[in-house]
């Protein structure tokens, strides 16, 4: 789910509509393809590259590229399938204040690579140049805009070098997952290696430790939320694609009723943060919202039953889309879910 602020930037700066000529249904027709966009089109770096990405464009290069930059999710995505000396710059929060690796990075070497930017809007152009880019990835939650590329230097951004952006929005996070497989994939990754396959195992079992868990303990109300400052925002499992997954595997999450543009939730104000009863509370854990401590002080919050029963567990809002990336997410929510007690009506 895109943060609640950049995803208000999103909609009032019109990304929503750019690239206008994408509409949704090419993007989930496109997820589905047996064609190139599936497939390495070359057996080594130097014969021609081509890709469609979701947003139905193929986009081709006369050798497969060898210096990728992408989104710090999207390329601890691309490492966990696989890739690594191509991935030479990253942009998104990367690093924390203290010089470690924010979540994210996943098992990125965020030391071996060129961070354009670590925060909603920051991307360095002079450094992008420099790293002489062979292709640019990231995430697409609308279509035609892309995850972290500045609008507002997009212009001078893309015709740097080839882009592709991957649909991570309406549909279920295994969607994502395997076209970052795919992409992975057509840059060189062996998608038989064990850790690859360990990883996808993993994947599937923990899936369905949490529809056990729903059986097991049926009825949980699970809500999927956000804090800042001023507003409580509860994010809908129809449109953010792990809690549409989620919510296949059998998990009953609050869907929010008066959505902000974009449909990606509804913003409370902390006042009526008690609208939607929950048993279980998904807590985006991500340094740009509010953690438990800093909501301490909010009587409302404090008066919520799954906060009263200690029934928080940490949510990241842009999950890593591939298979070691998500599986500890699932193991989690079955955790949380196996123990869980009823706590509302």
């Amino acid at each position: 789910m895109p943060h609640p602020v950049s995803a208000r930037r999103l909609s009032r700066r019109g990304l929503l509509a750019a690239g206008g000529a994408a509409t949704l249904a090419a993007l989930l027709a496109g997820c589905g393809r047996d064609d190139d966009s599936a497939a390495p089109s070359a057996a080594g770096s130097g014969g021609p590259w081509s890709f469609t990405d979701d947003r139905n464009e193929k986009v081709s290069a006369a050798n497969r590229p060898t210096r990728v930059v992408a989104f710090t999710g999207v390329a601890a995505a691309l490492v966990d399938f696989g890739l690594d000396k191509q991935i030479v710059g990253v942009f998104g929060e990367t690093k924390r204040a203290d010089g470690t690796a924010e979540p994210q990075a996943g098992d990125l070497n965020v030391d071996a690579v060129e961070v354009l930017g670590n925060v909603w809007g920051e991307f360095s152009l002079e450094k992008y140049a420099a790293l002489r880019p062979e292709l640019l990835v990231t995430h697409m939650y609308d279509p035609g805009a892309l995850w972290y590329v500045p609008d507002e230097s997009k212009d001078k951004i893309l015709p740097l070098a080839p882009s592709v952006a991957i649909t991570t929005a309406r549909v279920p996070m295994t969607t994502p997952i395997e076209r970052y497989a795919q992409l992975a994939e057509s840059l060189g990754a062996d998608l038989s290696a064990k850790k690859v396959t360990d990883a996808k195992a993993r994947f599937e079992a923990a899936a369905e430790a949490v529809r056990q868990a729903v059986r097991a303990n049926p009825g949980i109300k699970v809500l999927a939320s956000s804090g800042s400052p001023d507003l409580f925002y509860v994010s809908n499992p129809k449109v953010s694609t792990d809690l549409m997954y989620f919510a296949e595997l059998g998990v009953e999450i609050v869907v929010p009723t008066k959505l902000e543009a974009g449909d990606y939730f509804e913003a409370l104000s902390w006042e009526n943060a008690g609208k939607f009863p929950a048993d279980l509370i998904l807590l985006d854990n991500r340094s740009t919202a509010l953690q438990p401590k800093d909501m301490a002080s909010k009587p409302t919050w404090q008066q919520l039953p799954a906060v009263t029963a200690n029934q928080i567990t940490p949510w990241d809002a842009v999950p890593r889309f591939s298979y070691a990336g998500a599986a500890p997410l699932l193991e989690n929510l079955a955790t949380a879910i196996r123990n869980a007690k009823k706590v509302t009506a």
